[in-house]
């Protein structure tokens, strides 16, 4: 039976997206086990999928801000005697970035990742025993798709599938989630459509936030609103539950967006800064994209999304 590792460490986002890659290489290797390795804090997503034999975390967004730190050495050491424990066919690194790239050194196994044309940060080429081309303008998903499947050499087909499994809390259908938070404020879409949306889904509001920065936002869409909750922070684990819970989630284009579509949760992505057409919700039937890079979409535009 074969064993692969994935390497692909961050952001939320970007972990969701590698899901479907996951997917098929389990499919079209017959039943391979598969480790990944992954951010601490993205962990719990790719315990949810359900081919994914062992997680590995990785914390190096944490020891970059402590690496005077024993402590943090001791952790790196620990780390790569668990990567080093087990001898892979294939490491695959679909985040082509040189950390990612100097992670999967540590793994053994032959490494494979996307050449100098392809890879986001051209020089993680060069720490691979095989490169291989990837059209750049393809959505994220597919990307890694493609890579997985010329790195075990299969034939991609099939649906695009996430392979996620997750478990709602209580009764399901209760509320609208808005996802009011993301990375960059072109991102962002005003307020006070925020609030015409929330007052015509007639629903109860969630929305939860990440930074206390979110939290003011999502505050203030609250006031505006009369009746919304603003919850406290919660770990993805929890994040995942509440995600499945809701009766219709519209978010920004940001990582618990795109997990809450790959969860299979009637999902509306707000697009304002960036292209749907590369980063967008993907591969999932009640997943739907609105707006465009410069055009932001207006409240009606959602709502038909949901008809």
């Amino acid at each position: 039976m074969a064993r692969i590792l994935f390497v692909k460490t961050s952001s939320l986002g970007d972990v969701v997206h590698n899901c479907p890659a996951v997917s098929d290489a389990a499919r079209s290797t017959g039943g391979a086990q598969i480790d990944w390795v992954v951010e601490e804090a993205f962990a719990d997503v790719a315990r949810m999928h359900r081919c994914v034999r062992r997680v590995i975390p990785v914390a190096l967004r944490r020891w970059r801000a402590a690496l005077w730190s024993a402590g943090v050495w001791r952790e790196i050491a620990a780390f790569k005697r668990e990567l080093a424990a087990e001898r892979y066919d294939a490491v695959i690194d679909t985040q082509g970035l040189l950390k990612s790239a100097l992670v999967a050194r540590f793994a053994f196994g032959r490494k494979h990742g996307m050449d100098g044309a392809s890879a986001r940060e051209p020089m993680a080429a060069r720490f691979y025993d095989v490169a291989h081309a990837v059209p750049r303008p393809l959505h994220a998903v597919e990307r890694n798709r493609r890579l997985t499947a010329a790195a075990l050499g299969y034939a991609l087909e099939g649906a695009c599938d996430y392979g996620l499994q997750g478990k709602a809390a209580g009764s399901s259908g209760a509320y609208a989630l808005l996802l009011t938070m993301t990375s960059r404020a072109d991102k962002l879409w005003p307020e006070s459509r925020w609030i015409e949306l929330g007052r015509a889904l007639a629903l109860p509001v969630v929305l939860p936030w990440g930074s206390e920065e979110e939290r003011s936002r999502a505050e203030r869409v609250a006031q505006g609103l009369g009746q919304a909750v603003v919850p406290n922070r919660k770990p993805i684990k929890e994040l995942a539950e509440v995600l499945l819970n809701a009766k219709r989630v519209v978010g920004l284009d940001s990582g618990l967006t795109h997990l809450a579509a790959a969860l299979g949760v009637p999902t509306v992505g707000i697009y304002c800064g960036s292209d749907p057409a590369l980063t967008g919700l993907y591969g999932a039937a009640n997943a739907r994209n609105v707006g465009a890079r410069g055009k932001p979409p207006e409240v009606v535009d959602v709502l038909k999304s949901f008809a």
